[in-house]
């Protein structure tokens, strides 16, 4: 039974739509075991919780980096405040990518006041949507709702379906209220949602472009397909709205993450027939190996993807080892969103270091492709062993600092911003890397390997940051059992 409804205006939530949980500790293998057959998991909830991830700050992510488009944030304008960063992510890494012509972002905010709680904010939206056209003449708009504008039921929908006739330029309504799930990876949901159902238009040819969904990693993936006669769509950073009006002519589609690509790689295979790799990212070289060939299965390109490979080999493998002696028996700790969390593991694993564990933010029992080869924790658990300690939580930090004052690692890894600081206040080298690129294929084993050495050698400053910080966690705290407060 397919996951993907274009026809209603709201993408149904991952707690619902995927069975995903956000509480759970044991190890990696027990969580693929409770997984397997038809085992449905029961999440633990917490009796104290201390921070939680929003779904319309994903939904912006998904959403502000596309070149031609503005953003409406129909709330109070504090919900917008986060939004700022996704500016200053387009302007930084449409330098590295070389833009020719890199485009202001367009944010605005309905900055709904309490009188309009009452009220009502429909009236507020309508002119916000025609103002926001007369001022920056884009060529979509997306209207993303925050809680207020959920709670008082603002018909969201019906006001942007009139200013689409009105102006002529799709106007998306997009969901993605955050009290609508305690899965923060449903936002990424409600915003591919609102670009397939009114952006994707039906195929007029097949081209050669490969559809790339991604954050906005460098552009390894442009050597990569060149060689197989194909160039990459990457969705959506520094997309246009025309660009993705045809992300249906592709050849097929290729996740940088299957936590943020999972519902939009099944709805350009369901709804508009471009096939997906359902293997997990090439993150290590069993995965790498995997992935590769899958992509010349579907192209019809498999000796060309041998030829490649082998060259991959010739070239890293050296290197590779080399890396692997230094880092022997090394120890880490991951902190990360769900898929590109299994994917770090995995690649310490191949590196030859021991990951003492993981805290990882949510986990999807399935996909939305229903393939278990998209499961990427089952593929390192089965690729390089369990993983101890493995923690699910929604970013409570003072689980964290509890495991990581316990274990200390030699390396704490971590894909969010904010998270090193907690190992660095330990005297814990800890590395954030924000190219989710960065450990791709067999030069990204190198690339993170290097970067890690890198790291552990020069602790001086960490060490230093340790002796003169003061911990917000009391003693009492840091003697109790890391999850004293997740349900048995």
């Amino acid at each position: 039974m397919s996951k993907v409804n274009l026809n209603i205006p709201e993408v149904e939530i991952r707690e619902i739509r995927l069975g995903s949980i956000t509480g759970f500790q044991g190890t990696a293998k027990e969580l693929v075991s409770a997984c397997s057959g038809c085992a449905k998991l029961k999440d633990k909830s917490r009796s104290f919780s201390q921070c939680l991830g929003c779904g319309t700050s994903n939904a912006a992510c998904t959403l502000t980096l596309i070149q031609d488009a503005a953003i409406i944030s129909h709330g109070p304008v504090g919900c917008s405040t986060c939004l700022h960063e996704f500016a200053f992510t387009y302007r930084v890494n449409a330098y590295l990518r070389q833009l020719d012509h890199p485009t202001q972002r367009k944010i605005f905010s309905t900055n709904l006041e309490e009188k309009d709680t009452i009220y009502g904010g429909a009236k507020k939206l309508e002119s916000a949507i025609r103002e926001v056209y007369k001022r920056a003449k884009p060529k979509a708009i997306f209207v993303i709702t925050t809680c207020a504008a959920g709670i008082i039921g603002d018909d969201v929908e019906s006001v942007t379906n009139a200013a689409e006739k009105e102006l002529g330029i799709p106007v998306v309504a997009v969901f993605c209220e955050g009290f609508r799930s305690k899965m923060w990876t449903s936002g990424f949901d409600a915003g591919y949602h609102g670009i397939a159902r009114k952006i994707i238009k039906p195929a007029r040819q097949k081209r050669n472009i490969i559809n790339v969904i991604n954050f906005w990693g460098s552009d390894i993936f442009r050597e990569w397909f060149a060689e197989l006669g194909y160039e990459p769509n990457y969705i959506t950073p520094f997309a246009t709205v025309d660009s993705l009006s045809y992300s249906s002519e592709a050849a097929l589609t290729v996740q940088a993450c299957s936590t943020l690509g999972s519902y939009l790689g099944a709805a350009l295979e369901q709804s508009f027939g471009v096939p997906e790799i359902r293997n997990s990212p090439p993150y290590g070289i069993a995965q790498t190996d995997r992935w590769f060939r899958e992509l010349g299965q579907i192209l019809g390109k498999e000796k060309e993807v041998e030829e490649l490979l082998a060259r991959k080999k010739k070239e890293y493998m050296p290197k590779i080892e080399a890396l692997r002696e230094k880092l022997k028996g090394r120890t880490a700790y991951v902190t990360a969103g769900a898929s590109h969390g299994h994917s770090l593991l995995a690649l310490l694993k191949e590196l030859g270091m021991q990951p003492q564990g993981a805290a990882i933010f949510h986990h999807d029992p399935q996909y939305d492709n229903e393939d278990e080869r998209a499961d990427t924790l089952k593929h390192t658990v089965e690729d390089y062993g369990d993983v101890p300690n493995y923690n699910v939580c929604n970013k409570q930090e003072f689980e964290l600092v509890n495991v990581l004052n316990r274990i200390r690692p030699d390396i704490l890894l971590a894909r969010h911003g904010g998270m090193t600081l907690w190992g660095a206040k330990l005297g814990i080298p800890s590395l954030l890397i924000g190219d989710e690129h960065f450990g791709m294929g067999y030069e990204g084993l190198v690339n993170y390997g290097e970067r890690i050495l890198e790291t552990i050698e020069n602790d001086e400053f960490v060490k230093n940051l340790a002796k003169h910080s003061s911990n917000p966690y009391t003693d009492w705290w840091l003697a109790q059992e890391p999850y004293t407060f997740l349900g048995k």
